[in-house]
């Protein structure tokens, strides 16, 4: 027996998660939507997980195609991993459409008596099962049998009238099929949801969802991102730092180096974010790592966002250098997510964030690097907005945030892919300079906004045992332009450390930092 309507226009369940985000609850109850987009959009998908979740209620459900036959829908449901028993699938086929030659009319053959009889063998259909929701697949074919927008508009009133009158949830699948998509539609239904899908010069498509309406109701407007995987579709709202408030305990996180953590005025302040710039292979995952390290030995969780490097180099270079993070990823305290440039959303990267801070509890957060964030998301608008409402986010979460970014070039006059200092709380710049005949590396802090720090310019090194952070080094020019060059005569320059066994703990040549 089915449930019990829910009351009139209350949000039910869609059964896709993150779209009751985007809906303030749900679809209406009792009430028409409509649901376009193009082929392939996941159209389809999407209704029938609207039904499967009321099934599960206990709800009665019809599913009415006309567009795809039982044994397409049968196929869908299996790739899924779905069973759609306890959901009725009615095959739409109108008797003059029929290949059965009995059911043929061969006196009149026209677009009125074909319409009219599709619309009448739906309505009996739903009289007979007395659904609570409706999947009417598709529009499209309404469309063409109607050759005419009123007799179109007609038809679709008749069907949004039988739904209101009977209390039936209906989604009404549209794949603007017409030359030009008719607005007719948009003013009947209760609300319009579009799929979309962009197809980018390289990588895998990218699914984006748009409420154009939805009466008597404060959704979230914009785009979203969404994808389709086994198991149906995942819709990642777009994010409003706003609207996720928090309130956390101020302090800092020290990484353990005395030198670095004076250099930056007692270390990294909670629910700030810190942006590590300089050349590749100056040291800036490393650097980052020290903090992150740090904050895992005292017993807080970490995630680091790799889009630069595998999973096993990042785990074994931070091996070569005394940062065993592998033992970290068995406890269950760090996180690696490595991301495929070519396929992944905007959407996508700031859910993986959030769930890892919010169903994980991560209280550091390392982005590695932003040049890779950037060529992921090639050809997306408003990629430094996102970013800025990314960091917003996590600093009002309380968390350490840490973003690396390479510049180009290695030495000489460098540039950044893109500026994002301004929504930096620490700016912490790294540089390779030359003395006494080898590459060295320098780091500075050009800025705090919680609290001082040095301005001297310090010499680090990496090597087996971690890192190292000298005296300062008064005797720099050039540093800023891009060229540093040291004029000392090499009395405070970290000097070359060795192991037990007498050799070098230092390993030139080796690219312990990119």
């Amino acid at each position: 027996m089915s449930a019990s309507p829910a009351p009139d226009a209350q949000p039910i369940p869609t059964g896709v998660p993150g779209l009751d985000v985007i809906l303030a609850g749900g679809y209406a109850a009792q009430r028409a939507h409509l649901i376009e987009g193009r082929p392939g959009g996941g159209k389809t998908t999407l209704g029938l997980q609207f039904l499967l979740d009321g099934a599960a209620r206990g709800e009665t459900c019809l599913y009415i195609t006309l567009s795809e036959s039982r044994r397409e829908l049968m196929s869908v449901s299996e790739r899924h991993g779905w069973s759609l028993e306890g959901i009725e699938i009615y095959e739409l086929v109108p008797p003059e459409l029929s290949l059965d030659s009995k059911l043929q009319q061969s006196l009149v053959h026209s677009s009125d008596l074909e319409l009219g009889e599709t619309v009448r063998m739906a309505l009996s259909e739903m009289e007979r099962v007395k659904p609570r929701r409706v999947v009417f697949d598709s529009l499209s074919e309404i469309r063409l049998l109607s050759q005419g927008s009123l007799r179109y508009r007609r038809q679709v009133l008749a069907l949004k009238s039988y739904f209101l009158l009977n209390d039936i949830t209906a989604l009404m699948l549209d794949d603007l099929s017409a030359e030009h998509d008719d607005l007719n539609l948009h003013s009947i239904s209760h609300a319009v949801i579009r799929l979309e899908q962009l197809t980018p010069a390289y990588g895998a498509p990218r699914r984006r969802v748009h409420v154009i309406k939805m009466r008597g109701t404060e959704y979230q407007g914009g785009y979203h991102d969404f994808a389709i995987r086994k198991g149906g579709i995942l819709v990642h709202p777009r994010l409003i730092a706003s609207d996720h408030p928090s309130s956390f305990e101020a302090g800092s996180v020290e990484s353990g180096v005395a030198e670095l953590d004076r250099v930056l005025g007692g270390g990294l302040d909670r629910g700030t974010t810190s942006l590590i710039v300089g050349p590749s292979g100056a040291g800036k995952s490393t650097l980052a790592m020290s903090y992150l390290v740090a904050a895992l030995r005292r017993g807080e969780r970490g995630l680091i966002i790799s889009f630069d490097e595998t999973r096993g180099i990042l785990l074994r270079r931070a091996r070569s250098v005394g940062m065993p993070l592998a033992d970290f990823i068995e406890a269950g305290s760090l996180q690696i997510e490595q991301i495929d440039p070519a396929d992944v959303s905007p959407g996508d990267f700031a859910g993986r964030i959030r769930d890892a801070v919010e169903h994980d509890a991560a209280r550091i957060v390392i982005i590695d690097s932003l040049t890779g964030y950037m060529t992921a998301m090639a050809g997306q608008p408003f990629l430094v907005m996102q970013m800025h409402e990314l960091v917003t986010y996590l600093n009002q979460q309380g968390v350490v945030t840490i973003l690396i970014l390479a510049q180009h070039g290695m030495v000489g006059k460098m540039e950044s892919p893109v500026d994002l200092t301004y929504v930096s709380d620490t700016v912490v710049m790294l540089r390779f300079f030359e003395a006494a005949g080898r590459v060295r590396r320098a780091l500075s802090v050009l800025k705090k906004r919680t609290g001082p720090h040095e301005d001297t310019i310090r010499e680090f090194k990496i090597d087996a045992n971690g890192l190292r952070v000298g005296e300062p080094l008064r005797k720099f020019r050039g540093v800023l332009t891009g060229v540093p060059t040291y004029d000392g005569n090499g009395d405070n320059l970290l000097v070359e450390r060795v192991g037990a066994d007498g050799e070098s703990l230092d390993e030139p040549g080796r690219d312990a930092a990119s």
